[in-house]
């Protein structure tokens, strides 16, 4: 099993960025596929998470409006579109698939059940005011 993000970068703030994770060797049916975030010095946080075989969908309070998720089962693949960004966005940003089926988003992302599961390396996103 293998995910790989990419598409983070240095942005100003009000600027956008889209994030893409490509997951490979793991059955995603049933699961919930995640965008977390660690910002320097501060705990991991729940970004974004989706369920890969209903597609609903949660967000985090800060994001919520200015932030976008969706996944492509054709190609496997998790994206997150990010608009009107700011300078406390700044983070590395993780894509996750949760190793118990809970399908539950929700849950998932406010860390309020297992959080064991396969990560990928990390894209940093870095916005400047």
């Amino acid at each position: 099993e293998q995910l790989v993000e990419s598409g983070g970068g240095s942005v100003q703030e009000g600027g956008s960025l889209n994030l893409s994770c490509k997951i490979t060797g793991l059955n995603l049916d049933g699961h919930v596929v995640s965008w977390f975030r660690q910002p320097p010095g501060k705990e991991r946080e729940g970004v974004s998470c989706i369920s890969w075989s209903s597609k609903s969908t949660y967000y985090g309070v800060s994001v919520r409006g200015r932030f976008s998720v969706s996944r492509d089962t054709a190609k496997s693949t998790l994206d997150l579109q990010m608009t009107n960004l700011k300078a406390e966005d700044t983070a590395m940003y993780y894509c996750a698939v949760d190793r118990e089926i809970f399908d539950r988003p929700d849950l998932f992302c406010r860390q309020l059940v297992n959080q064991d599961a396969y990560w990928g390396q990390g894209t940093q996103v870095t916005v400047s005011s």
